[in-house]
């Protein structure tokens, strides 16, 4: 699943592709670079952002689905928290819903995919994630992270159920990052086999995020440039420490997708470690 964010501040690659004709650009290298999916947001979720209106995002986002809806064979996905958005990028062209809320900052989410199936074959992924972006790494607490986090989604996947979206029409995301210090995010990446085993396929966001940053003392991830205006070298951006978490994942057997910036490399590192297998 390759990123295209339409977002000014989204804490990797806020501003590069605001413009819909550079993220649609954007979308179409991601595809060459062997992308399966596509994953537009109109909205950053990093942490401490800012929320924005709906009419903002769809503003944002619409001219790129379409877009890339025109030219570009791939499935769309659509990163929103909000029904009405998700109503109309699915007009546009979306056929994926990716709610990092888990559904539960709209109460309108899962029942308006529950409805869209009924005239398009809809996908979608329920993501855990603790407070809002605003606050959620502010002090983000747990007993035991990965106990937790599956009741959640174990929970979040019976409510979707229930609602009429069938079970293999939804994934699951443990949120990475997402109101979790660094030995939260190390406890899920270690029990993917547990919260795999809710019976849904699993979506893994590792790319480029700050748990890496933490481990390597390397703490810049935005594209940024030096002195003499030349982009900084790759291992600024966390790439190399977003092949490794990527991987172990996928050696494990565990993750069904891998939501990355820098699809060409990630692809490359998740073929060999599923080539590879578990190491023993």
């Amino acid at each position: 699943m390759g990123v295209v964010n339409v977002t000014p501040d989204s804490f990797s690659d806020g501003g590069r592709f605001l413009d819909p004709r550079r993220a649609i650009e954007h979308g179409l290298q991601l595809a060459e670079e062997g992308a399966h999916v596509l994953d537009i947001g109109g909205e950053s979720t990093r942490p401490g952002a800012e929320p924005v209106a709906a009419e903002e995002e769809l503003r944002r986002i619409l001219p790129v689905i379409e877009g890339l809806a025109s030219q570009c064979p791939l499935p769309l996905s659509v990163d929103t928290t909000k029904a009405a958005v998700a109503r109309r990028a699915v007009e546009a062209g979306a056929r994926i819903v990716n709610d990092i809320s888990g559904g539960l900052a709209d109460p309108g989410m899962i029942p308006a995919v529950a409805e869209l199936r009924e005239e398009h074959d809809l996908f979608l992924v329920l993501m855990h994630r603790q407070g809002a972006p605003q606050t959620m790494q502010s002090s983000p607490t747990y007993r035991d992270a990965l106990t937790e986090v599956r009741a959640c989604l174990g929970e979040r996947l019976e409510v979707a159920v229930r609602a009429g979206i069938p079970a293999d029409r939804l994934a699951l995301d443990p949120g990475i990052g997402f109101g979790k210090r660094l030995e939260h995010n190390l406890q899920l990446l270690r029990g993917l086999g547990e919260l795999r085993t809710l019976g849904a396929p699993l979506l893994l966001g590792v790319s480029r995020k700050s748990f890496i940053g933490h481990i390597t003392g390397e703490e810049r991830a935005a594209d940024w440039k030096d002195a003499s205006g030349r982009r900084a070298p790759a291992l600024r951006e966390r790439i190399g420490g977003t092949a490794a978490a990527i991987a172990l994942a996928v050696s494990t057997g565990n993750v069904d997708i891998l939501r990355v910036h820098d699809v060409a490399i990630m692809r490359e590192a998740a073929l060999v470690a599923a080539a590879i297998g578990p190491c023993h």
